[in-house]
């Protein structure tokens, strides 16, 4: 049973959007989501809310895109950033809340528009890579590529166009939403993984960009100072020599040999890469943190070990001991 714990869950697309992209199939997705979500709630532990907005967000570019017109004209990506990050908060705020009355659990739920501070000179902003919007097929990114914007085949699944995708540098908001937690408050915070900004002499900036959801929920979940980092995925577990004859469950590892995986090239860039790599940092940078690798599904049996745990090289030898 996971009990006095503060936990960060930074959720995959697929926990919100299904194969359906109106407004009424990604509600329910999110309901189904937060129905699981709730088996975190209670027994004395803070819950953090993260999500990610890759197919929302290269959705909304597309209308923007579409509707561009000299009285109208196309808003900015970080604004479209924003944009996805209140209306999934909403939804999620929505059905979490409605959840909880459900279930008699008397604690409140808020989603926090939260900007997320980048480096101007990230070398991101001259090779983007972080996928967003639908799937194209070669013929459709044929036609769609003329307006300059780049696209990469993305996990056997298609063509998706790519943008930059800075690292984090802070949360702006981390001292509002560590008040929040501090009272119990249920907090959505990094949607989307924030709203890009540059800082100046005279406060913030957007810029055009994308940040990784897991790598800004890592960082929101350093500075909070987070027991428990769950990034939850489409597999229950993460994989090496993956779809192979030799393939292995990882369930236990240590952040040394997660780094040698990664060395050989065992995780696919721009999708499960970013999460190892999220995990790692977390557990390197945290005193006693541990971070987990999962399924939604999954959520309720991680009391029994499920999932894979990442742990620091010296508390995994303790626990095998």
């Amino acid at each position: 049973m996971l009990e006095n714990k503060k936990i960060i869950v930074a959720l995959g697309g697929n926990a919100i959007l299904s194969d359906d992209p109106t407004a009424q199939a990604q509600i329910e997705a999110i309901r189904n989501t937060c129905e699981k979500l709730v088996q975190l709630v209670g027994h004395n532990n803070q819950l953090i809310i993260s999500h990610g907005n890759g197919p929302q967000v290269g959705n909304l570019l597309l209308q923007q895109q579409l509707a561009d017109s000299e009285k109208n004209p196309a808003l900015p990506l970080d604004t479209c950033v924003a944009m996805t990050e209140g209306s999934i908060g909403y939804w999620m705020q929505n059905e979490m809340s409605s959840i909880l009355k459900k279930q008699e659990i008397n604690k409140s739920v808020v989603s926090l528009i939260t900007r997320v501070e980048v480096d101007q000179n990230d070398p991101a902003f001259t090779h983007p890579t972080k996928p967003i919007g639908p799937f194209l097929t070669e013929i459709e990114v044929a036609e769609a590529s003329q307006d300059g914007a780049k696209y990469i085949e993305d996990s056997g699944r298609g063509y998706r166009k790519v943008v930059p995708s800075p690292k984090p540098v802070g949360i702006v908001e981390v001292d509002t939403v560590k008040q929040l937690v501090e009272n119990d408050v249920i907090t959505i915070s990094c949607g989307g993984g924030g709203i890009p900004v540059i800082k100046s002499d005279n406060g913030y900036t957007g810029i055009e960009a994308v940040i990784d959801k897991d790598f800004a929920s890592k960082k929101l979940a350093e500075q909070v100072e987070a027991d428990l980092f769950i990034i939850l995925t489409a597999v229950d577990n993460v994989y090496i020599n993956f779809n192979k004859p030799n393939q292995k469950k990882l369930e236990e590892v240590s952040i040394d040999e997660l780094k040698q995986y990664i060395e050989e090239g065992q995780f696919e860039p721009g999708s499960m890469l970013p999460k190892i790599q999220a995990a790692v940092e977390f557990v390197e940078s945290s005193n006693n943190g541990t971070a987990i690798i999962t399924s939604l599904d999954n959520l309720g049996n991680l009391h029994e070990g499920a999932g894979t745990v990442v742990k620091k090289n010296d508390s995994l030898k303790v626990s095998n001991s």
